[in-house]
């Protein structure tokens, strides 16, 4: 799907940084034309799992192009209709919340809202210890939204952590294709 512009939005799930970014490098060797978006708190924050600076300059080199990390710059992403698609991977509980409630307070929420308005396809790839607990409630209301898919996901730790779910990251490049398409890749869970 050459010439297709993808938004590629990070949230604070620190744990699987690698695990998208590797996601964004393969999106970037299949020819994607790609925009870098995170959130305040991945923009800003360190953390044991790596520098926020060395990520911020990673998705620039993957990218080519500066982060996209503050409301007014994710805003004119709809008037402008900029993107295909918008990825949000990883996809915390918060940001899950915030999409399923119309809440815009984030560059990220930002960006998909104004995504959305032009119809067009998020796909979101959760990350999140609780999807199966607190979070669960707006997993199914985005199930149920037009223009809404996911990375398949499955529990990453089902006997410690069993309300936790992660997305296949490795499916990635499915996922963005079968969402282009208008399409939630099956199977969903697993």
């Amino acid at each position: 799907m050459a010439n297709k512009r993808i938004g590629f939005a990070v949230t604070g799930s620190f744990c699987t940084f690698e695990k998208a970014l590797a996601g964004l490098e393969e999106l970037a060797r299949l020819g994607y034309d790609l925009y870098p978006i995170m959130s305040e708190t991945s923009y800003a924050t360190d953390t044991r799992f790596g520098k926020a600076e060395d990520f911020r300059r990673r998705m620039e080199e993957i990218t080519g192009r500066q982060v996209i990390h503050t409301i007014a710059q994710a805003e004119p992403i709809g008037p402008k209709a900029l993107l295909d698609l918008v990825v949000v991977a990883p996809c915390t509980g918060n940001t899950l919340a915030k999409l399923a409630w119309g809440i815009t307070d984030t560059p990220v929420a930002m960006a998909v809202k104004a995504h959305l308005r032009n119809g067009r396809p998020v796909l979101l790839g959760v990350s999140t210890n609780d999807a199966l607990a607190g979070s669960a409630k707006n997993i199914g209301m985005l199930l149920n939204a037009k223009n809404i898919y996911f990375i398949p996901m499955g529990q990453d730790d089902p006997e410690k952590k069993p309300a936790s779910v992660v997305a296949h990251f490795d499916r990635l490049p499915q996922a963005v294709e079968a969402a282009l398409a208008g399409k939630q890749l099956q199977p969903m869970l697993g």
